[in-house]
């Protein structure tokens, strides 16, 4: 074996070790937020009989939580480590969970919904706190270069546990109700903690100099978080309403078309999450895009399951490397000892698209029907490449290492 190879090898051996345990905290403690979403709905409205739009907060004040906390999650992670702020927010996260099983045990419905609003809206900030810091963690285990390939591996975990959680989550409800559901998640993030417990801690890079300002890692980096945010937008739009357009035109197979998105998705960051660490985020994120938007437009004018699905397919291969294409960018231009900052402030552009995507769509779709989403979609992607390419020419403000 030559020296190049053999230094190949050594290099994705040593990425692999840096990331993998990380990886399981992700997919671990997410699982705590993706099997609560399906039972949520029935819990609340099935048990404790209140409505649709008391079932809409209940579910979304946790992202509502998670954007108002990433600032403090950021920063907290800058000035006291990443090992310090994952360790902090996973038994925060547990007793979330412990305040969804104290709520099952409260007779009244009233008081009840109080004790599980308020679990919810803790565990923003503890997802917050113990994703900033797998993500910072990461890069600072693997080394900057490879930052691209940090958020695809902890961007598979995330939507692994995420569509695992449904099926789980469902299958403890039916069988020990949603007191089963809050005892779950009250323990997972236990795992998580056990896996950073035994890794080594980095230095707080903040502590080594004068953190940047929220609103200057905004000026740095708005360009990369609003094209995700757009480019988020059909992935969100794919989750909220592509059932009912296949139900609208009397289709099936929209479970199938959704699967299709999955496997794109994951499969593009299995074998190419190298790529935008090797040939730049700006020209992965570009083709990226391009490929989403053609996706949104199948779906658009799609007049059978299969042209629907096809687009669902390519929108699930454009989106996937976006945020790693995206986020090569952003850390790029922001100074290690705010890294923690930056993170948290590009990941808010994705709660941002998640929380603004539904209530505006959902006033198109009221006007022009369910293909008007994907129209929307579309518009979205386009304004995205719009974003990307403009920035192409601009050198990054700052290089770190």
């Amino acid at each position: 074996m030559t020296t190049t190879n053999k230094s190949t090898d050594a290099s994705a051996e040593t990425t692999a070790s840096g990331l993998l345990p990380l990886v399981a905290i992700v997919f671990t403690s997410f699982l705590c937020i993706g099997i609560p979403l399906p039972a949520l709905p029935l819990h609340v409205n099935g048990v404790l009989g209140f409505s649709a739009l008391t079932v809409g907060w209940v579910v979304g004040i946790q992202s509502f939580s998670t954007i108002l906390s990433r600032k403090f999650s950021g920063s907290y992670c800058d000035r006291h480590g990443s090992k310090r702020a994952v360790s902090v927010g996973l038994p925060m996260a547990s007793v979330a969970g412990l305040l969804y099983f104290a709520s099952t045990m409260i007779a009244d419905a009233g008081t009840s919904l109080v004790v599980l609003f308020i679990g919810r809206l803790l565990m923003g900030p503890a997802e917050s706190l113990f994703l900033t810091g797998t993500m910072t963690w990461g890069i600072g285990r693997v080394g900057m270069q490879r930052t691209g390939k940090v958020m695809a591996w902890q961007g598979i975990a995330m939507f692994a546990a995420l569509g695992l959680g449904a099926p789980i989550g469902i299958a403890i409800q039916q069988r020990f109700g949603f007191a089963g559901v809050a005892l779950t998640t009250m323990l997972l993030p236990m795992v998580g903690l056990a896996i950073a417990a035994v890794l080594r801690g980095l230095p707080a890079l903040g502590s080594k100099g004068g953190g940047v300002a929220m609103s200057e890692v905004l000026r740095l980096i708005w360009r990369f978080g609003l094209a995700l945010a757009l480019s988020a937008m059909p992935f969100a739009i794919i989750t909220s309403f592509l059932v009912l357009l296949y139900a609208s035109n009397n289709w099936s197979g929209a479970g199938i078309a959704i699967l299709g998105f999955s496997a794109g998705y994951v499969g593009v960051r299995l074998f190419f999450a190298h790529l935008p660490d090797r040939i730049g985020g700006a020209k992965v994120g570009a083709v990226s895009v391009a490929i989403e938007l053609v996706g949104q437009l199948l779906l658009w004018q799609s007049h059978d399951p299969i042209m629907a699905g096809l687009g669902t397919l390519l929108t699930g291969i454009g989106f996937s490397l976006v945020f790693p294409s995206m986020g090569v960018q952003a850390m790029a231009r922001v100074p290690a000892h705010s890294r923690g900052l930056a993170v948290a402030t590009f990941m808010a552009f994705i709660d941002l698209a998640a929380g603004l995507t539904g209530p505006v769509v959902g006033v198109l779709i009221g006007f022009f029907g369910y293909g008007s989403a994907f129209l929307a979609g579309a518009v979205a992607c386009v304004l995205a490449l719009l974003l990307m390419v403009s920035g192409m020419s601009r050198a990054p403000a700052r290089q770190q290492a």
